[in-house]
């Protein structure tokens, strides 16, 4: 049995979809002001983060999309955790991604992902444009197969050229959970694993970071 790990790291000041701020990591309590409060030799750090919840590797839940779609602490585990995965190839240099990328997979009950091969360039200007993604008659073909959960290791699932965002609104009205933002997808096998992606339980947010991995059995 292997982890692989699927998530980008998250650090102050990192940009992962422009035009959004990056975090800001801080000590609320730093070790040196810890020890003042505590026995000698015993020091705390107390950290603290802000950030959107589109940052790294996140998770939409329906709420992301519509206002009274479950949100974070609605999401049901059995689409997050231990899900069987499976990995799509279209790292051929494709943008758009339509249903013939699926025609022959069984999605039903799985954790799709989709490896573009695109999260080479996260972190760098290339990374936030000409970006791949889903069409909306590949979100589709996934809610009418009922795919547990759709991932991609790309900026967005959808074109973001114009303001519509077809496949989020197809998939999250299907109550079909979202990863954006995956990598090392290429370190996995097509089928054989099981996929997590677990955000904390927060009520009144419908996206947040996750730590993505798989298990491969």
């Amino acid at each position: 049995m292997k982890y692989v790990d699927l998530s980008h790291v998250i650090t102050g000041g990192m940009v992962t979809y422009p035009g959004l701020p990056a975090p800001s990591i801080s000590d609320h309590l730093s070790r040196e002001a810890s020890q003042e409060r505590y026995a000698a030799g015993t020091t705390f750090q107390i950290a603290r983060i802000e950030m959107v919840g589109n940052t790294g590797t996140y998770i939409d839940a329906p709420s992301h999309r519509y206002e009274n779609g479950p949100d974070l602490a609605a999401m049901q585990l059995s689409r997050l955790a231990n899900v069987p995965g499976i990995v799509v190839d279209a790292a051929g240099g494709l943008r758009a991604l339509d249903k013939t990328l699926f025609r022959h997979v069984d999605v039903r009950r799985k954790a799709v992902l989709v490896r573009t091969g695109w999260s080479s360039h996260f972190g760098t200007p290339a990374y936030g444009s000409a970006h791949p993604f889903l069409t909306s008659d590949a979100a589709s073909l996934l809610v009418e197969g009922g795919a547990a959960l759709v991932g991609i290791d790309s900026l967005n699932i959808d074109d973001i050229a114009t303001g519509e965002r077809p496949v989020h609104s197809m998939l999250l009205a299907a109550n079909i959970p979202i990863v954006e933002h995956l990598t090392n997808l290429e370190a996995l096998p097509n089928d054989g694993f099981r996929f997590f992606a677990v955000p904390p339980k927060v009520r009144g947010m419908g996206s947040f970071p996750v730590r993505a991995f798989a298990i491969v059995m």
